[in-house]
C-alpha cells in the first residue's frame, strides 16, 4: 500500500518508507492564529467526549432521546462560542437546526421476495439471497436488463447505458467498478471513485427510467462483497432485532436498491449469453461495456415493512462570517456526525470514537476560531450531521438543500473517528496493511479528488507533526472513500477530505468507549484541522477539484 508521510520531509507525496514526525523540527504556528490554536486543549476534548459517549446519551441513536440531547448540547456550545445560527426555522427565524425529516422503517425479511421468470420457468428467493429494504412497500413486475457496472462516466469515456433502454425495467448491475485492481485504470487506479457506490448507480438508473436496481457482487472479485465485508464487522451489524432502516422523507432517490447473492445473480443472468465471470472479464479487459437486454426474462419484486414512522432529526449548524467582504460569501465547511447505534436493552453502543470524537472536535474548533482575535477571510460553516449511521442522511440532505452555495464552497474537512490508534480487526484482516505504530498516524481520505487540498494539509502539518497516510485512497475492498459525510459533497464537486484514525476491534461495538481514546493524538488532529481550515479560508487561491482522478 502507498503511504504519505510528512510533506515537510518529503516535499511531495511519493515516499520510500515512513518518516516519523519526531525526527522533523516543527514549524512555528503563525502568530495571528496562535490564540485559537492554544485554545484546543486535551482536557476539554476529554471532558466533552466523556459526556457525549456516556451511558446517559444511550448511544445517540437517530430519532431517539439520547441523540436529541447531543443535538441540543452541540447547539448550546456553538452559541456559547459565539457563532451565528446558520439555518432558519419554519417561521424564518435564525436557528441552529437544519431539520432533517426522516422515515424509519423495519423490513420484513420473511415476506420480501424476488421472483425470476424465464419463459414458463419460475424461481424465487428470500433472505439471505436478497438483502435490503425500502421505505415504501413495493410490488412491481418488469423486464430485467443487465447494465454492467451501472456507471456513466463521461470523463473517462465509459457508459454502461450507451444504447441500452431501461425505461420501465429493472436493472441488474455489478458492485464496484471496472479494472479496480489495475493501478493504471482510468477509474483512479486501485482506489474507489464516486461512480462505485450503489446510490450513484441507482440515481443513474432512475434518471433513465428504471423501476428498481438489483446489485450483485463482481464474480471475479479479489475482496469480500459489500455484504460479506459488513458482516465481518460484527457488533451492531449482528444485533437482534436488527437496527431499523431510515431514509430521507424527500430523498432524490425514490427507487429500491437490493443486493442479491452470487447464486441468484447467476440465475438472473441465465439469458446473458455468457456466464457472469466472462461478462466481467469482457468489461474489465478492454474497458468495453457488455450491457444487454435479457430475452424472455422478467422479475417480480415484493417488499414490505413491519412498521413505518416519521420523525425529525437535525443537522446542527453554526456560522463564523468571513472578515473579508469580498471573500465572506465563500465557505469552508468543518463537519462531523452526532449519531451512533443506540442501545439494545442494557447494552449501549457508546460511539466514543465513532463519532463522539468528531463531534467534540468540531465544537473545539468553533471555540478555537471564535477565541482567536483575528478571523479568517472566508466564512466557516460548522456542521454536525444527523443520521450518518443510517446512510449519510443528514449530509445528503444538506448537499441537496445547501445553506450556502456549493459552487462557492471552497473546502470541507470532515471528522469521523479521530480518536483511536488503528489496530487489526475482523473487518480489515487480510484486506489492508496496518503500520506497526499508529499512535501518531492520521489517514487522509479523498486526496485524489483534490491534490491542492492535500498540499495545504501537508503544509499545515509542518507545525503539528502527525504521520499522514493515504492508504485508503488506493484500496477498494473496504469502500472507505464513500463511508462518511464528506462524500455527498464530493458528489457536488466540493474539494473535501475525511480525517480518520482507522478501524479497530471496538468499531461499532459497545466497547467503543471514551477511556480508550488517544487524547494527545486527537488534540493534534484537531489542531491540524484548525491550521488547515485557516489556510482554506484565507489563501487567495482555493483548492481545485479533480472530477475524474486517474490511476498511476
Amino acid at each position: 500500500m502507498r503511504k504519505t508521510a510528512l510533506g515537510a520531509a518529503l516535499g511531495m507525496l511519493a515516499w520510500s518508507g515512513a518518516v516519523h514526525a519526531e525526527t522533523v523540527r516543527l514549524a512555528p504556528v503563525p502568530a495571528a492564529q496562535a490564540t485559537g490554536y492554544d485554545r484546543i486543549r486535551e482536557a476539554d476534548l476529554r471532558a466533552d467526549l466523556t459526556f457525549i459517549a456516556s451511558d446517559a446519551l444511550q448511544g445517540r441513536m437517530s430519532l431517539q432521546p439520547g441523540d436529541d440531547a447531543a443535538v441540543q448540547w452541540i447547539a448550546a456550545e456553538f452559541a456559547k462560542a459565539g457563532l451565528q445560527p446558520a439555518a432558519t426555522d419554519a417561521k424564518g427565524a435564525p436557528s441552529w437546526y437544519q431539520a432533517v425529516p426522516l422515515i424509519e422503517y423495519r423490513p420484513n425479511p420473511a415476506a420480501n421476495a424476488l421472483t425470476l421468470r424465464i419463459g414458463t420457468s419460475e424461481q424465487s428467493w428470500k433472505s439471505p439471497d436478497i438483502i435490503g429494504g425500502f421505505r415504501d412497500d413495493v410490488d412491481i413486475t418488469a423486464p430485467l436488463v443487465f447494465a454492467g457496472y451501472g456507471i456513466t462516466a463521461p470523463g473517462v469515456s465509459y457508459d454502461d447505458y450507451k444504447g441500452l433502454d431501461v425505461r420501465g425495467k429493472i436493472v441488474l448491475v455489478f458492485e464496484h467498478e471496472p479494472q479496480e485492481n489495475d493501478p493504471a485504470s482510468r477509474f483512479n487506479g486501485t482506489g474507489n471513485t464516486r461512480h462505485a457506490t450503489n446510490r450513484v448507480k441507482a440515481l443513474n438508473a432512475q434518471a433513465r427510467g428504471a423501476l428498481a436496481v438489483l446489485v450483485m457482487a463482481e464474480p471475479n472479485r479479489k475482496h469480500p462483497s459489500n455484504l460479506e465485508r459488513y458482516n465481518r464487522i460484527g457488533g451492531s451489524a449482528k444485533r437482534f432485532p436488527p437496527l431499523p432502516g431510515q431514509a430521507l422523507l424527500d430523498d432524490e432517490l425514490h427507487i429500491a436498491v437490493l443486493t442479491v447473492s452470487d447464486a441468484a445473480g447467476a440465475a438472473l443472468l441465465a439469458k446473458a449469453g455468457m456466464p457472469p465471470e466472462a461478462l466481467q472479464a469482457a468489461i474489465d479487459g478492454p474497458l468495453v461495456p457488455q450491457s444487454r437486454t435479457l430475452a424472455d426474462t422478467t422479475v417480480a419484486l415484493h417488499l414490505e415493512n413491519t412498521s413505518r414512522s416519521r420523525g425529525i432529526s437535525a443537522n446542527v449548524v453554526g456560522l463564523l462570517p468571513g472578515s473579508d467582504p469580498t471573500l465572506a460569501p465563500e465557505t469552508v465547511i468543518i463537519s462531523a456526525h452526532h449519531d451512533h447505534d443506540g442501545s439494545n436493552g442494557p447494552e449501549i453502543w457508546h460511539g466514543a470514537d465513532d463519532n463522539g470524537s468528531g463531534t467534540v472536535g468540531v465544537v473545539a474548533l468553533a471555540r478555537a476560531f471564535m477565541a482567536n482575535p483575528v478571523k479568517p477571510k472566508r466564512s466557516i460553516l460548522f456542521a454536525v450531521f444527523a443520521a450518518e449511521e443510517r446512510g449519510l442522511l443528514g449530509s445528503y440532505y444538506m448537499a441537496m438543500n445547501p445553506l450556502r452555495p456549493l459552487a462557492t464552497t471552497r473546502a470541507m474537512i470532515n471528522f469521523d473517528m479521530i480518536g483511536r490508534n488503528e489496530e487489526p480487526s475482523d473487518q480489515t484482516t487480510g484486506l489492508v496493511d496496518i503500520p506497526k505504530d499508529t499512535t501518531n498516524r492520521l489517514n487522509l481520505i479523498g486526496a485524489t479528488y483534490s491534490p491542492d487540498f492535500n498540499r495545504v494539509v501537508q503544509a499545515a502539518n509542518r507545525s503539528v507533526g502527525l504521520d499522514l497516510d493515504d492508504r485508503f485512497d488506493h484500496e477498494n475492498a473496504l469502500n472507505v472513500f464513500f463511508r462518511s459525510d464528506q462524500f455527498p459533497f464530493v458528489l457536488k464537486d466540493v474539494p473535501a477530505m475525511w480525517f480518520n484514525t482507522g478501524f479497530h476491534p471496538d468499531y461499532h461495538h459497545s466497547t467503543d468507549t471514551a477511556d480508550r481514546i488517544n487524547y494527545p493524538k486527537m488534540t493534534k488532529i484537531v489542531r491540524l484541522a484548525y491550521l488547515s481550515a485557516w489556510r482554506f479560508a484565507s489563501e487567495a487561491t482555493p483548492p481545485a477539484f479533480v472530477p475524474d482522478p486517474a490511476g498511476h
